[in-house]
């Protein structure tokens, strides 16, 4: 994770398209990557927010991803561009998200989508859009993408599955698709050209669970938390790939989503496996401490195999082996610099804390610069969150007030100060433009250390209280 900084080019340059970026270590680092091709580059690129799938520029333009696969028969090695170089160049070259789904249809049609189905969520100060995307097919190097905008008053969930349905190119004010997007189905014999067209039933088929369905728990779930009045079922099986929440969603809101886990629901795993309570007072039998929402596939097993008949493995919105979570916050009223927000967690976003990267800031902690998804090391922030959230995992019910009290403290830290961050930065702003560039490099820094600071103090405190044994 790092801030690339914006750069003036010569006429007549070129930039490389690169595959295996987003699996090395450092920005410095080139193990197993390699050049793809190249492609003009232009006179200017803006500064962006540099992770393993390129997420905010300085121009609050933002971008989330989701893979969704797709049918096996739609993709193309061939083609130049993996979905992370398709988002990097979109936020060096754009400045809103009408702009980056044009260039990105336009760089696929002229070298080539190689990568699997993919789902973007682009957003800039105005709108948000769903963006999917697969190969053309074995035979043309090229692509096949639909982009429909959410309305601004209704809230979208994509989670590895494709949503698009219908596309009404009529109204280009919503949808946005290439120019082949009804050929390539016809061609492929996955659209018979006579019933409704949807983009899902053609290039996606149905969900992860082999399901005819563009959907699965998570987006019904989170759909159902925040618009409960619909009463969605799964029963359905063209789930509105958007609906107007009950009340007005907010930032905390999103966060605790991200790190839910069906809680209060026959879903969750913990919360399932009673043991005698010791206790003179109280029930007969309490959950044991033992039993959290994270359990791997051969707990799960282990469980079943005792007697446990329901226990299945149900994909949670929160994952421990997540690398990075972000919830990206971006507002028209407000210079870019400070309206513009990453609230950036490592490891679990069920257990880790989100501290903020505004759009101003020019230069990270070199700790954030480093990976530790496949490699233990200290020097890596990801460990710092790590090592904490396992050993409070291990023993759920006795450490989650613990761990989530923290996590809460920094979400309300964050929002209690972002009015305060930001007129700061215009009052120095209006004076010395280099003292706001520093006083925001400063606080995301600080804010950033806090939270290690905290984890490393808590992961001190759950090992001497384990050190009888787990």
């Amino acid at each position: 994770m790092t801030m690339t900084p914006a750069h003036d080019y010569e006429e007549g340059k070129t930039t490389a398209i690169y595959e295996g970026r987003m699996h090395t270590q450092t920005p410095q680092d080139s193990t197993k990557m390699y050049v793809r091709g190249r492609i003009p580059q232009v006179a200017h690129t803006y500064k962006y927010l540099d992770t393993a799938y390129p997420c905010l520029n300085e121009k609050q333009l933002a971008i989330g991803e989701s893979t969704i696969t797709g049918r096996m028969i739609l993709q193309n090695k061939k083609g130049l561009f993996m979905v992370e170089e398709l988002e990097r160049i979109a936020l060096e070259r754009c400045t809103t998200a009408r702009e980056a789904i044009q260039l990105i249809g336009e760089l696929v049609r002229q070298y080539g989508y190689g990568d699997s189905g993919e789902c973007l969520t682009i957003a800039d100060k105005n709108e948000v859009w769903i963006f999917e995307i697969f190969g053309e097919g074995p035979k043309n190097v090229g692509g096949v993408w639909a982009a429909v905008r959410i309305p601004d008053d209704e809230i979208a969930v994509s989670a590895n599955i494709s949503r698009i349905s219908k596309i009404d190119l009529s109204d280009i004010d919503h949808y946005m698709a290439s120019e082949n997007v009804f050929d390539v189905a016809k061609k492929l014999k996955l659209w018979d050209g006579k019933s409704p067209f949807s983009f899902w039933r053609a290039y996606s088929g149905g969900n992860y669970l082999n399901e005819e369905k563009n959907y699965s728990v998570r987006e019904l779930y989170i759909m159902n938390q925040l618009a409960p009045s619909l009463n969605l079922s799964d029963t359905i099986t063209d789930l509105p790939i958007s609906v107007h929440p009950d009340q007005k969603v907010s930032v905390e809101q999103v966060s605790k989503l991200l790190g839910s886990y069906y809680e209060g629901t026959d879903k969750n795993l913990s919360g399932r496996h009673l043991i005698p309570n010791s206790k003179k007072e109280g029930p007969d039998s309490i959950v044991s401490p033992f039993s959290n929402p994270w359990m791997r596939p051969d707990e799960i097993n282990m469980y079943y195999s005792m007697g446990d008949s329901v226990m299945k493995n149900i994909r949670t919105v929160s994952v421990p082996w997540c690398s990075y979570s972000t919830v990206i916050q971006l507002r028209s009223w407000l210079p870019d610099e400070v309206g513009g927000v990453a609230w950036i967690a490592f490891d679990n976003p069920g257990e880790s804390p989100r501290f903020p990267i505004f759009c101003g800031v020019t230069e990270l902690p070199e700790m954030l610069e480093i990976c530790g998804q496949h490699t233990e090391r200290d020097d890596a922030a990801l460990w710092h969150f790590r090592k904490t959230n396992r050993l409070a995992t291990v023993r759920w019910g006795n450490y989650r007030t613990l761990i989530e009290n923290a996590r809460d403290y920094f979400m309300q830290k964050g929002q209690r100060e972002l009015s305060f961050v930001e007129k700061t930065w215009q009052t120095l702003h209006s004076a010395d433009p280099q003292q706001a560039e520093i006083m925001l490099n400063g606080y995301t820094a600080d804010f950033f250390g806090a939270t290690v600071s905290r984890w490393d103090e808590m992961a001190r405190k759950l090992w001497r209280q384990t050190w009888t044994g787990f």
